[in-house]
């Protein structure tokens, strides 16, 4: 269990940002040999263990896999808050050896494992494959899914600052995800290893990651902040193909597309957010949530330039009549 004490200073300056090396690094975990992912990433998981055991540009990778579960924060920067994952590589890339050095002592004072000796040797060298390697991988297995995972996540940021404005940090922790519980003034955090931490003057940054299963992620070298991950909703746009429901009460009232549509939005969406996870088109989509907001189960608002819908008090009462889903009323 990982616990981390958090003071009012920390969380006045909570941030929720996306980072698509994070989540590069959670799905090298899912794809490790004797994993069994859950079913979104069945099918995903195939092509990730090819590039990795065929790719020798994935090598310092496959080191760092198997290296120590804990490993200086400058292998994995902190999140940036981009969508380019390049962005981030470069971080990794001006990585200076006062940096390594500082970090690798602090992780191993009893022993540099083998694994981190190149770091030492040449921080230049090694930090400039270690982004190689996690390039190659990215754009090998997951840049052909960005475009979907990018909009899961930003979803997630908004929802969540959202909710961090208009109810504050109980409402925000509260639904984090089930591996995270908030006992305040400590956020706790289900992890194989035992660590407390006091995060200071830092402030905490919440990192949603759509291969958040693989692993949890925490940084703690960071002075200035504490980076935490958690699972964002809808991984099963991921899926190639939806799964089959038998006794589809709703969808025999509804529709089949309607029934997935209104199942999909216990948490606001927005229409592409939806087509992502549904795989329909976004036409269809669309065309869905008009009849439902026409027949009052769901409403619209805009959040900047995006509308996102969610349910109403008559479109839970449906789910919960012919579905058996209880769904908690979303920040209005």
């Amino acid at each position: 269990m990982i616990r981390i004490e958090l003071d009012e200073a920390s969380l006045g300056r909570t941030r929720i940002a996306m980072s698509p090396l994070w989540d590069a690094f959670c799905s090298l975990h899912l794809a490790k040999p004797g994993r069994e992912p859950s079913w979104p990433y069945r099918k995903w998981v195939g092509r990730a263990r090819h590039v990795l055991a065929s790719d020798d540009r994935t090598e310092p990778l496959r080191a760092l896999l198997d290296g120590p579960l804990g490993f200086p924060d400058f292998m994995l920067p902190r999140p940036l808050g981009t969508s380019s994952v390049e962005a981030e590589l470069d971080v990794l890339r001006a990585t200076t050896g006062e940096t390594v050095r500082l970090q690798i002592a602090e992780h191993f004072p009893d022993g540099l494992p083998e694994l981190y000796r190149p770091y030492l040797d040449d921080p230049r060298r090694a930090c400039g494959e270690l982004a190689d390697a996690y390039a190659a991988y990215w754009y090998a297995v997951l840049e052909p899914h960005w475009p979907v995972m990018r909009r899961l996540v930003e979803d997630e940021v908004l929802i969540r600052a959202r909710t961090f404005a208009t109810e504050g940090v109980d409402a925000l922790f509260a639904g984090l995800e089930a591996r995270a519980r908030w006992n305040p003034p400590v956020l706790e955090l289900t992890k194989h290893i035992e660590a407390d931490y006091r995060a200071g003057e830092r402030s905490l940054l919440l990192v949603p990651l759509v291969f958040a299963e693989g692993c949890r992620l925490y940084s703690t070298d960071d002075p200035g902040v504490m980076a935490v991950s958690f699972q964002a909703r809808g991984a099963g746009a991921l899926r190639d193909e939806p799964e089959e429901r038998t006794d589809d009460r709703l969808g025999a009232l509804l529709g089949r597309g309607r029934a997935a549509v209104l199942r999909e939005l216990a948490a606001p969406l927005t229409t592409a957010g939806l087509a992502d996870r549904l795989g329909l088109a976004p036409s269809t989509v669309s065309e869905h949530l008009s009849v439902l907001a026409e027949a009052d189960v769901v409403s619209r608002h805009r959040v900047g330039r995006s509308v996102y819908y969610q349910l109403t008090d008559t479109g839970r009462a449906l789910l919960a009549l012919l579905s058996g889903e209880n769904v908690l009323q979303a920040v209005s």
